[in-house]
């Protein structure tokens, strides 16, 4: 159990051993830190198990890399930003299940 937020150096530790567990068929382990785009492309890995190809283990190097330097967060915040700003609540429901969407492949 953590006291506090993992270093980046500690959640790279973290994703690599989560990435080998899942590439060999094991599933994620709860609490990981990972945002829901690096923990959706982890959940795909393990679901293609044992056809994992490298352009899924990409896929997960790429959204790990957005949710370190924070392009995955901004992304978030101005998809549903401009989903409000239309005063149109339904728009912000499509932008939350089209993030949520676990074929994302934008990072």
């Amino acid at each position: 159990m953590w006291s506090r937020y993992p270093t980046d150096d500690e959640l790279r530790r973290i994703f690599e051993e989560t990435l080998t567990a899942v590439v060999a068929g094991a599933g994620p382990t709860s609490c990981s830190w990972f945002d829901m785009w690096t923990d959706t492309t982890l959940s795909e890995i393990m679901e293609a198990y044992p056809d994992v190809t490298d352009a899924l283990i990409a896929q997960a190097r790429a959204a790990f890399a957005g949710q370190l330097d924070g392009s995955n967060s901004r992304a978030y915040e101005a998809a549903m930003d401009a989903a409000f700003q239309q005063q149109r609540p339904e728009a912000a429901i499509e932008v939350y299940k089209a993030l949520h969407s676990p074929k994302r492949t934008d990072g």
